[in-house]
């Protein structure tokens, strides 16, 4: 208990730096500085009039998505929309993608990047939307063959390149956002249709955002099944980047800028509805 209640006390930049110290050990000392290094960006070109430039691992984590025979796909938390760009880019000629973003300010970047870096024939298929993904859920009408969810989280690389998010750093904002990734997966769980599949994915380092979010799904419904989480479509005639495979977690892979060549952090892990007989 004593233990718990030192860790919570924790707090700015020596808070965190006791903090990850503790979850990475000897290694904190090598993968702190990679933090601080650029991200390695790969370039994504859909057919559109811009190519977009995201992290070679927020690629691998979209293509993980299997999306043979899916109709309808969703991504959950889509901008700035790198990730949409994926998944449009991938699925089959007659599925259609719903991308999602909370914040309006965040839906217009997102929609920019489907408006110029998609071809007219697959952004036809792309609506935008400005929903909370927590509350999708409620609708009858939202199911869904696929769903990406990109959750919000610490995004520990950002924290730590900005100080004045580094001195205000806590255990609490770790915990405050574990509760709203919570909301969002148990609601995507509920829209995804039996033998669907689904990614969650976040770009946090602490365990607390990644695995033990998907223990928290296995002990709640009894229709899950971890998948192995291997490149499900071939964007090589878009992106000539090599895609990082990560490190093996319980129940995803985690991919680590020190040993990944400043790709990530970025955890995803692949998980499947099965039918439950009664």
């Amino acid at each position: 208990m004593k233990q718990k209640n030192k860790k919570n006390k924790l707090s700015g930049a020596e808070g965190f730096d006791s903090y990850y110290s503790e979850i990475f050990g000897s290694r904190w000392n090598l993968l702190k500085p990679s933090l601080y290094g650029k991200n390695q960006l790969a370039e994504f070109n859909a057919g559109g009039s811009e190519s977009y430039f995201l992290d070679s691992a927020s690629v691998r984590a979209a293509v993980t998505l299997p999306l043979k025979n899916a109709r309808t796909v969703l991504d959950m938390c889509a901008a700035p929309g790198g990730k949409t760009i994926v998944l449009a880019s991938c699925m089959e000629k007659n599925a259609e993608l719903l991308a999602n973003e909370r914040s309006s300010e965040r839906k217009i970047r997102l929609f920019h990047s489907v408006e110029n870096c998609l071809p007219e024939n697959v952004k036809k298929r792309v609506n935008v939307i400005c929903k909370d993904g927590a509350t999708l859920c409620l609708a009858e009408s939202n199911r869904f063959d696929r769903i990406l969810l990109d959750a919000p989280c610490s995004s520990e690389r950002h924290v730590l390149c900005d100080l004045n998010y580094l001195k205000d750093w806590s255990p609490s904002r770790i915990k405050t956002l574990a509760i709203a990734q919570w909301s969002l997966l148990s609601s995507a769980w509920r829209m995804l249709n039996v033998d669907g599949y689904m990614v969650y994915s976040t770009c946090a380092l602490n365990p607390d955002e990644n695995d033990n979010i998907i223990k928290k799904l296995l002990k709640k419904f009894d229709d899950v099944e971890i998948c192995e989480p291997k490149i499900s479509s071939d964007v090589s005639s878009f992106c000539n980047a090599t895609l990082p495979e990560g490190e093996k977690t319980e129940f995803g892979s985690h991919v680590l800028p020190d040993t990944c060549n400043g790709a990530g952090p970025l955890y995803f892990s692949l998980l499947h509805k099965i039918g439950i007989i009664e």
